[in-house]
């Protein structure tokens, strides 16, 4: 970072080193850098605004007053649904009375041009955070050793001194997880959920097929279902069709597709929801007036209701995806998420990774991601020839459930169960397994239904 800050703008920086007889740890480049990209990402459709307040950043924090008072500005401004930007920020600072104090609008420039780019706004938060952190645990430090020079009170205030400067510092540590709950916080919930099995409440959301929805109890959050098929057999039909079922009871659904743009995903669920031919909504001429109704009426009936997303990002890298699924959980939450499909994701690895390593380390992210986010995941998984997950064992260990998707006529055209869907689910932590569950492909209409749906 090239841009500095004027040493006519430099007279209020000793204020924040209080106490330090040695300039103090600080990163004033990486603080305008903070300030510029919360005011280049300030507007509703950027999630880097909030991703930088995530980091737990406070105005306290910055070396340098003007810094902090800039900060207090902008989210004073954006707690009160203002826009924030250069302008308004100025406006509401010139209102306070502080604009000359912080270095008047052209600093606020200043700031914007230092940023290299505001999708790392919350990687500099965490610099800023670390340094004023280490200003803690010197300002502790000289309270401690300033008491004990003194030799003021007696060995039980020094020990009460040192407790109270430890435990704060400790306590204000970035990061620092609290204690894990005990087995008596948790009963309540325990015996709510087993109210919940014994009354015969489904305790996830629904698959959309009965028999499956009662073996597994459902889609629940932190856990990860993984669907596995041979190319063309149905996993994405499947996933798609368990996604519309679970947004179908209010709970905000997000679907990532590496492979279908977001208008062949439309005429699927179409296609499935108002029983149109597949067919006649992707070749010219073959939608009847009755069908052109039928996707008329969707729109408000389920379309404009339906609390489901779709994301198909530009690359393939799980950063994205991840991304894009903490800011479905900011706005308005995210209680599943679907990846089609698992050996298309991308990650950072060296390069001496095998892809076995690069495909266990996409199946470890999204396990991490379903309880950091507390949703549940769906990953769809292609199979190798011999039936078993493409490239990683490890996919069936990040799994709470596995599901095999068979259909008996895709290599037997005249097979007596021709229509017929096997759902084998392999692996399930929350009951019997392995089970076979039948279900009728309507592929047609781009969909599985119960058997006795049809």
């Amino acid at each position: 970072m090239s841009t500095s800050i004027p040493a006519q703008q430099r007279d209020d920086v000793s204020g924040g080193a209080a106490g330090f007889s040695r300039v103090p740890p600080q990163d004033l480049d990486a603080e305008q850098s903070v300030i510029g990209s919360l005011l280049l990402s300030g507007s509703d459709s950027s999630r880097f605004f909030a991703e930088i307040l995530e980091t737990g950043i406070t105005a306290g924090e910055y070396y340098r007053p003007a810094h902090a008072t800039i900060h207090r500005a902008v989210c004073d401004l954006r707690a009160a649904g203002e826009p924030v930007d250069v302008i308004t920020v100025a406006a509401e600072l010139t209102r306070r009375g502080e604009l000359t104090r912080v270095g008047g609008a052209s600093y606020l420039h200043t700031c914007v041009q230092a940023v290299p780019t505001a999708a790392n706004g919350a990687h500099y938060a965490e610099i800023v955070r670390a340094k004023a952190y280490r200003r803690a645990v010197i300002e502790s430090a000289q309270r401690i050793v300033e008491f004990a020079y003194s030799e003021a009170g007696d060995g039980a205030e020094v020990r009460d001194l040192v407790e109270r400067q430890l435990t704060e510092i400790v306590a204000g540590t970035p990061g620092l997880q609290a204690a894990p709950p005990t087995v008596g916080d948790l009963y309540l919930d325990f015996v709510a959920d087993l109210e919940d099995v014994q009354n015969g409440r489904q305790l996830g959301l629904p698959y959309g097929f009965a028999d499956l929805d009662q073996v597994t109890s459902g889609m629940r959050p932190g856990n990860v279902t993984v669907v596995g098929a041979a190319s063309g057999i149905g996993k994405s039909t499947f996933a798609l069709n368990a996604a519309v079922s679970a947004a179908k009871t209010g709970a905000p659904v997000m679907f990532s597709s590496l492979e279908m743009s977001g208008t062949e995903l439309m005429q699927k669920i179409a296609a499935a929801e108002g029983k149109i031919a597949l067919h006649h909504l992707t070749n010219e001429g073959l939608l009847s007036p009755e069908g052109w109704e039928k996707v008329r009426l969707l729109g408000p009936e389920l379309f404009r209701t339906l609390p489901l997303r779709v994301y198909r990002p530009d690359g393939a890298a799980l950063g994205d995806i991840a991304s894009a699924a903490r800011a479905c959980a900011r706005d308005g939450g995210l209680a599943l998420l679907v990846v089609d499909y698992l050996q298309l994701v991308e990650v950072a690895q060296s390069r001496t990774a095998t892809r076995e390593q690069a495909v266990a380390s996409v199946s470890r992210g999204l396990k991490n991601l379903s309880v950091e986010l507390d949703c549940h995941v769906i990953a769809l998984s292609q199979l190798n020839d011999s039936g078993e997950m493409r490239e990683s064992r490890a996919i069936k260990n990040d799994a709470s459930v596995v599901i095999k998707i068979q259909r008996p006529d895709a290599e037997e055209p005249q097979s007596p169960r021709s229509g017929e869907v096997d759902l084998v689910v392999e692996k399930n932590r929350f009951g019997p397994a392995p089970v076979t569950i039948t279900v009728a492909a309507q592929l047609h209409y781009s969909r599985f239904v119960d058997m006795n749906r049809t």
